[in-house]
């Protein structure tokens, strides 16, 4: 499997954020995407995740599944966490699961690889900034698809959830899955960068 970009463009608000991008990672690679606040790392993972439109240039996916678009297999987890806070944390899973559909994984099993095992019956409201970030990445888990994108993904987490989440990182990338991450610190997982220059 190979995603590949060429030539992107990307314009919001009227101002051209970057153009004449190129980027290309294939299985089992995990691709740094770095910058200054601004450059528009955010907006070309939204771009590979369909949520945005480009302005020019073509992505493409090379030797996925032939019956589904790129969003349909590829899990965009944000830089804030998509959670409902008056929710427990089994249904907040059980919502995204179901809402992504796919082959579901144990919730149980996804929630004690972040673990959060220990907290599946109380409301995400309750949760703090690093648990809250451990219930985004168990998403990852819970419907196995195999493009991540994660934007800033370590935030939040201690080093203890850093180490964590570099091993499921690992694993995602020895099962084939390919990454592409925007961040200003290291993934802890061996990584290409691209760098997209300063805003103007």
């Amino acid at each position: 499997m190979r995603l590949s970009g060429r030539g992107l463009r990307c314009i919001r608000g009227g101002r051209e954020v970057f153009s004449g991008l190129d980027f290309e990672a294939s299985s089992g690679e995990a691709l740094a995407v770095t910058g200054p606040n601004g450059a528009g790392k955010t907006s070309l993972l939204q771009l590979i995740a369909g949520l945005l439109a480009q302005s020019g240039g073509s992505i493409d996916l090379a030797g996925g599944d032939a019956e589904l678009t790129l969003p349909e297999q590829a899990h965009y987890l944000a830089h804030r966490d998509a959670l409902k806070s008056s929710l427990s944390v089994s249904e907040n899973l059980t919502f995204w699961r179901d809402f992504l559909g796919g082959e579901p994984a144990d919730a149980g099993a996804s929630l004690a690889a972040v673990g959060l095992e220990h907290t599946a019956q109380l409301p995400a409201a309750v949760l703090s900034a690093g648990q809250r970030r451990r219930l985004s990445i168990a998403r990852l888990l819970a419907v196995r698809r195999p493009i991540w994108l994660l934007d800033e993904p370590t935030s939040a987490l201690d080093a203890a959830g850093q180490t964590m989440f570099a091993a499921l990182m690992v694993d995602h990338l020895e099962r084939g899955g390919l990454i592409v991450a925007a961040t200003h610190t290291p993934l802890g997982v061996a990584a290409t960068e691209l760098r997209i220059g300063a805003a103007t």
